[in-house]
């Protein structure tokens, strides 16, 4: 397949970008991008076209679910943070989307911190050379696929919101609490509350556990882990480390909370069937009698409970919360019974959302097929 470089087939508009600082822009109608995306609502425009915006640093690179390329239509601003590119004639603009969306740009980008795609390596960049016809043809399929993706990501949400229906209709607005339920800090109702430095000093752990990136004897769960749901990235401990991180170890059906960075992010952890061990960075909940997890983490997940959790977050720049301010969250606390049918409420739902999921997963792999077969 004969390949043309970007500087050949595109109009390069980065001289017309302007970058505007938060406090300097006015509100108004039309998109102002970044890198990544939409960032505000500007009063006014400096394009209006058809053309695709490449991130220039600060971009997804390397990543192989979020692109470094998207298309934007009609009047917007772009910032300097993102190339602008105007394919010229016989180029489709979302042929040439498609073909930078997820470039491997590996040995492009510089930086150490903030990796920068340079507008010099951004014009060598090679696309595939194909006639209107075949780009048109390849936009449709990928097009069709695309609608599927975001059918299915339409279901999951709905069903996300029969659940989040069904949670008001048993306890009610929780913040409210107009059911009259028992309100008190969780701390009241935990058997445990456990970190990786329940363990001994960090000086101590750092000297004797070992991360590793092949299969050990149990899991280091991080909550990156469990954000992404990736199981191919994840770290390893051996036994010796296992059982020296003998108070965090994790069994499944735990409530797990960021402490720092994201702090107050709730996570479920899912039932396993391996040995696992709590990472860094996060703190690990178990409950009595009174509480059941799947009703907690969705009290919590909810606005009332970041609300609640958020007021604790301290810092400027770097988020932490601490174990006594996780022990202050006020929840509601319903009759068990009532936990317990929404808990068999969601696991229907759950079943549902795991057919979909499926159906998302075959659909994304058709998908990243389809892109390495037209553009490698």
């Amino acid at each position: 397949m004969e390949m043309v470089y970007v500087e050949d087939c595109c109009e390069i508009l980065d001289s017309m970008r302007v970058p505007i600082t938060a406090s300097d822009r006015i509100a108004g109608e039309y998109p102002y991008y970044g890198a990544n995306g939409i960032q505000d609502h500007v009063s006014d425009y400096i394009f209006d076209d058809e053309l695709v915006l490449l991130a220039e640093d600060g971009g997804n690179f390397g990543s192989k679910e979020r692109p470094i390329a998207y298309r934007v239509s009609g009047k917007c601003w772009v910032n300097n943070h993102a190339h602008v590119l105007k394919p010229k004639a016989g180029l489709d603009v979302d042929y040439l989307c498609y073909s930078l969306m997820f470039y491997d740009v590996d040995g492009m980008v510089n930086g150490a911190t903030r990796q920068k795609l340079t507008q010099a390596a951004m014009r060598k960049m090679k696309i595939p050379l194909r006639s209107i016809e075949e780009q048109v043809h390849v936009v449709d399929e990928l097009n069709r696929v695309i609608k599927i993706k975001e059918q299915r990501q339409q279901e999951l949400a709905l069903l996300d919101e029969i659940i989040k229906a069904r949670f008001v209709e048993l306890f009610g607005d929780p913040a409210n609490n107009e059911k009259g339920f028992i309100k008190a800090p969780m701390g009241d109702y935990m058997t445990l509350l456990t970190d990786f430095s329940s363990n001994g000093s960090y000086k101590t752990l750092d000297s004797r556990v070992t991360m590793y990136d092949e299969p050990k004897y149990a899991w280091m769960v991080r909550t990156t882990d469990l954000e992404s749901g990736d199981m191919t990235s994840v770290k390893y401990i051996d036994e010796s480390a296992y059982e020296l991180l003998s108070r965090s170890k994790i069994y499944g059906g735990e409530i797990i909370m960021n402490k720092i960075g994201s702090a107050g992010k709730i996570y479920l952890m899912p039932q396993i069937n391996m040995p696992a061990s709590l990472g860094r960075n996060a703190f690990m909940f178990r409950y009595d009698e009174h509480i059941n997890v799947k009703f907690l983490y969705h009290l919590l997940t909810s606005e009332y409970g970041q609300r609640e959790i958020q007021q604790y977050v301290r810092g400027a720049v770097t988020k932490t919360i601490t174990k006594n301010d996780a022990r202050s969250v006020l929840i509601i606390v319903p009759p068990i019974e009532l936990q317990n049918e929404f808990e068999v409420f969601v696991a229907q739902v759950d079943k549902s959302k795991s057919a979909i999921e499926k159906e998302l997963k075959k659909t994304q792999i058709l998908f990243d097929s389809l892109m390495q077969k037209y553009f490698g």
